[in-house]
C-alpha cells in the first residue's frame, strides 16, 4: 500500500479520506483504518484556544460583573463562568479584540476603577464602556484559569510607543517607568505574556491597509516590542481573511521570520439570500450546506500553507486561525451590534468537523481561537442576569480535551457522501484520532447524516484493543439547543454502541451524533 505520509497532501477532508462519486441515496460501507505507528506531529493544545472581545456582553455580564454585583463572584469574575471555563481547560485566551483592539488604549484600563475614563465601543453597537475590565483584570483571569494570555495590540489607531510601553508594563521586572507604574497599581511581579498580536484585521477594521504597507508597519512595531527579563514574546502578524492569498504571499515575502506566527480568519457564514440566517431555524439543506462551508476551511488552509511552505520550508512560522466559527443573525430582541446568537447541535457539528481538520495540519497550525467565549457568536457559554447555560459547542470542546497535546494519528476514511448546494461535497462521517502521553488512543467521530445511522468498521494497525469507552453528543432535533429554562437538552451521555471482534471495532453511530472513544 502507499504510505500514509505520501497520501495526506491530496485529501479533501478530515483524516485521510477516499472520496468516490456517490449520489445522496447510495449506500457505502464506512471504514476507518488508523495508523498509530505513523503518528509524529503533536496537536498543540493551543488549537483549543478561546477569544474574548469587548463585544456585547462577552466581558461585561459574561465574564466580569464587578466586585459589588449581586451575582456570585470572586473579585468581580462570575463564579459560575469561572468554574465552567476551568473545567474546559482553556489553554490560551485572546483579548481585547478583534476590531475593538485597534481602538483600545490600554492606559485607560489601569489604575483605580473610579478614575478610568469611559469610552464608546464604535465597532459594536456604540456601547459605553467604563474600562473596569483592563490589563490587570484580564491577566489575572488568565492566571486563575491557568491559560496563556494572547494580547492583541493596537496598530490601527495606536502608536509604536504605546504598544512598546504596554509590553514593558506587563512583562518588565526592572526599575523601569512602566514596571513601576504597574507596581503602583498593585502588581509587584510582571505577568508571563507569550503571545502578542501586532494589530488585527489590518486589511479591514484594523486600518484598511494594503499588505505591503502593513508588512512594513509590522516590522517597525515588532522591533520595539521587546523581551524583558526572560519573557519571550511570540509575535503574531495580522494575517488574511479567508481567501486572500495575496496577503499571505506579501507578508511571507516581506516580513518572513521577523514574525513567529501569521493569523487567518475564517467564519462559517451563509450570506445567502441577503441574510446570515437564524441560529435556531434552518432547513436540512441549510444544515448540509453549513457542513460543506465549514469543511471548506481545509482547502483554504492548504492554499495558505502552500504559500508559507514556499518561504518557510522548516515550518518555523505558525499559522494561527485566531478567529473562526459560525456567524448567524443576531437573536430577535437583542441589542443590535452585540452579535448574540443561540447555539444548536448544528454549531456543535461545525466545531467538531473544524477541529478534525485542524488536527490534520498541526505541523503548521499552532493556535486557533473560536469566536467567542461567552455570549457572542459561537460561544461556549450564555449568560442572562444570574443564569448561565453551557452550549453544545462547549460540550464538543470538553469531549475533545483528550486531543490536547496528543500525537495526531493518520487515518484512512471511506464513507458515503452527499452533494449539496453550490456543489459542495459533504462526507457523512468525519473522524480524527490521537494518542496521549500515557498511550491511550482517542477517536472522535461525527455522523453528519440527519436521518441514518452509520455503521463504522474501525481498525488500528498493529494495536491490540483491550477496552473501549465513549461519550456521545446528540439530540432528537438538529435545531436543539440549551436554554436557561431547559439547560440540558444537548448534553454528553455515555456511549455503548461499540463492539470489538478480532481487533476490529464496529461502531453504531446514531444519526446526527458526535462521539469520542477512548481505546
Amino acid at each position: 500500500m502507499i504510505r500514509m505520509k505520501n497520501i495526506v497532501k491530496g485529501m479533501f477532508v478530515t483524516g485521510l479520506m477516499t472520496l468516490t462519486s456517490l449520489p445522496a441515496s447510495s449506500q457505502q460501507e464506512t471504514t476507518i483504518k488508523i495508523y498509530p505507528q505513523e503518528g509524529k506531529n503533536v496537536i498543540s493544545k493551543n488549537i483549543y484556544g478561546q477569544f474574548a472581545e469587548h463585544l456585547g456582553t462577552c466581558i461585561y455580564g459574561g465574564i466580569w460583573v464587578g466586585e459589588n454585583s449581586d451575582i456570585p463572584n470572586t473579585n468581580g469574575y462570575r463564579n459560575d463562568v469561572l468554574q465552567a471555563l476551568k473545567e474546559l481547560k482553556v489553554p490560551v485566551l485572546r483579548w481585547p479584540g478583534g476590531c475593538f483592539a485597534d481602538e483600545y488604549h490600554w492606559m485607560d484600563g489601569i489604575g483605580p476603577k473610579e478614575k478610568r475614563p469611559k469610552m464608546v465601543n464604535n465597532n459594536w453597537g456604540g456601547t459605553i464602556e467604563d474600562n473596569s475590565f483592563g490589563t490587570h483584570e484580564f491577566l489575572n483571569l488568565c492566571e486563575i484559569l491557568g491559560c496563556e494570555p494572547y494580547i492583541s495590540g493596537n496598530v490601527g489607531s495606536g502608536t509604536v510607543e504605546e504598544l512598546a510601553k504596554w509590553v514593558e508594563y506587563m512583562t518588565s521586572d526592572g526599575d523601569s517607568p512602566m514596571a513601576n507604574l504597574r507596581r503602583k497599581n498593585g502588581r509587584e511581579k510582571p505577568w508571563h505574556v507569550k503571545f502578542l498580536g501586532v494589530g488585527n484585521e489590518s486589511w479591514g477594521c484594523g486600518g484598511s491597509m494594503r499588505p505591503e504597507y502593513y508588512a512594513d508597519l509590522y516590522r517597525r512595531y515588532a522591533t520595539y516590542c521587546r523581551n524583558y527579563d526572560g519573557n519571550q514574546l511570540f509575535k503574531i502578524a495580522s494575517g488574511a481573511s479567508d481567501y486572500d492569498y495575496k496577503w499571505t504571499e506579501v507578508l511571507m515575502k516581506n516580513v518572513g521570520h521577523r514574525m513567529h506566527g501569521l493569523s487567518l480568519h475564517y467564519y462559517t457564514v451563509t450570506g445567502w439570500k441577503g441574510s446570515k440566517g437564524a441560529a435556531t431555524k434552518f432547513t436540512d439543506d441549510d444544515f448540509y450546506w453549513t457542513m460543506g462551508k465549514c469543511l471548506e476551511i481545509e482547502e483554504v488552509l492548504k492554499k495558505h500553507i502552500a504559500i508559507m511552505d514556499k518561504y518557510d520550508k522548516q515550518k518555523k512560522i505558525g499559522l494561527m486561525v485566531d478567529e473562526w466559527g459560525t456567524w448567524w443573525d443576531e437573536e430577535p430582541g437583542t441589542v443590535k451590534g452585540h452579535l448574540y446568537q443561540q447555539n444548536t447541535l448544528r454549531d456543535a457539528f461545525v466545531a467538531a468537523l473544524t477541529l478534525n481538520v485542524f488536527h490534520k495540519y498541526t505541523d503548521r497550525v499552532k493556535m486557533t481561537n473560536i469566536a467567542q467565549i461567552v455570549n457572542v457568536l459561537q460561544s461556549m457559554i450564555l449568560t442572562k442576569g444570574d443564569k448561565m447555560v453551557l452550549t453544545p459547542t462547549y460540550y464538543v470542546f470538553k469531549m475533545y480535551q483528550v486531543h490536547q497535546d496528543a500525537t495526531y494519528l493518520p487515518l484512512e476514511l471511506t464513507c458515503e457522501k452527499r452533494t449539496v448546494r453550490d456543489n459542495r461535497i459533504v462526507p457523512m462521517v468525519s473522524a480524527s484520532a490521537s494518542r496521549d502521553a500515557s498511550g491511550r488512543i482517542h477517536v472522535s467521530l461525527a455522523n453528519v447524516d440527519l436521518e441514518k445511522e452509520q455503521t463504522v468498521h474501525l481498525s488500528l494497525e498493529n494495536v491490540p484493543v483491550k477496552s473501549v469507552s465513549g461519550e456521545i453528543l446528540t439530540a432528537t432535533d438538529i435545531q436543539a439547543y440549551n436554554s436557561f429554562d431547559k439547560p440540558d437538552v444537548v448534553k454528553p451521555q455515555s456511549f455503548k454502541g461499540v463492539k470489538v471482534k478480532n481487533g476490529v471495532l464496529t461502531v453504531k453511530l446514531p444519526a446526527k451524533s458526535i462521539v469520542t472513544l477512548e481505546i
